[in-house]
């Protein structure tokens, strides 16, 4: 197998985890919708860790990107 050939191979397994992220975000946003619309004045209460579990969720897309980018160039 060329080299090349691997590489994108390999990019294309590290991106695999951007799924689990688009259902995680997907999790953490319906679910607080549906908090709030049961108990509006726990808003305060729910928002930080919703905008905290968002970050980390993402931040495990941007170390999918970073590890598929590092493979298709640094490699």
């Amino acid at each position: 197998m060329e080299m090349d050939a691997a590489r994108m191979i390999g990019a294309g397994i590290a991106v695999v985890g951007l799924g689990g992220v688009g259902a995680g975000i997907g999790n953490i946003f319906a679910t607080t919708i549906a908090s709030l619309a049961r108990n509006p004045a726990a808003q305060p209460l729910i928002q930080l860790p919703m905008w905290v579990g968002f970050a980390l969720v993402e931040a495990v897309a941007l170390y999918a990107l970073v590890v598929a980018l590092m493979l298709m160039f640094v490699f």
